[in-house]
């Protein structure tokens, strides 16, 4: 979902900044970067090991408050600024045409995907949307593909996912669907989507060729 369907990445770029800089972690929006695609508060517990702050902050707030506050402020600015990413609804779209079920694989909290789902007009064309944090492990284990594909009734091995992160991607390959990886330009060239069975540069470049190829 984010940074794939909905350009939500820089929002938490900013929301991570705003909280480690309470901290006195100043991070720069391209070392935020290094972080992309991770669950929140994997994020907060990479920082705080690779520069660690006091243990007690000013709020005496743990790791997973960090992380809350940080998904907190994400849900503000995405429910007010946030956009689909190039390309999204008509990705989407193409599968509801054909019968196809869609469903959201997420790393983000319920009620982020609740927000995005409204904020970009998705609600009626997806069958569901399903969350890691209710699974026992978060991306990149494949635990909420293997979750939503059983909740769609059906078996990964006959499921394609979209993934724009490599945590994700990793996620969705190792439960055995076939992928289709859209990075973010800024890691486009990573060997790390080398596992994709295919790469684009955005949703906008899924055309009936595409489609076709990924799904024979």
């Amino acid at each position: 979902m984010d940074g794939l369907l909905v350009d939500s990445e820089p929002h938490w770029r900013a929301a991570e900044r705003i909280v480690f800089g309470s901290l006195g972690l100043m991070l720069t929006d391209d070392e935020c970067k290094q972080t992309t695609g991770m669950p929140i508060l994997n994020v907060v517990n990479y920082w705080r090991a690779q520069r660690p702050w006091s243990a007690q902050d000013a709020s005496g707030r743990t790791n997973e408050q960090l992380a809350d506050a940080i998904t907190e402020n994400v849900h503000e600015r995405i429910a007010a600024l946030a956009e689909p990413m190039p390309g999204a609804i008509a990705a989407v779209t193409r599968f509801v045409q054909r019968g196809i079920p869609t469903a959201i694989a997420s790393a983000s909290p319920m009620s982020l995907i609740e927000v995005v789902v409204d904020r970009i007009g998705l609600r009626p064309l997806l069958t569901l949307w399903h969350s890691a944090t209710l699974e026992a492990n978060n991306k990149p284990a494949p635990d909420v593909y293997l979750g939503t594909a059983r909740k769609l009734g059906v078996l990964p091995t006959n499921c394609l996912a979209f993934e724009d992160s490599g945590s994700g991607l990793v996620s969705a390959h190792t439960a055995g669907m076939r992928t289709v990886a859209v990075p973010a330009e800024f890691e486009r060239n990573d060997p790390k989507f080398d596992i994709a069975t295919i790469k684009l540069s955005s949703l906008a470049a899924f055309d009936e060729t595409t489609f076709h190829l990924i799904s024979t």
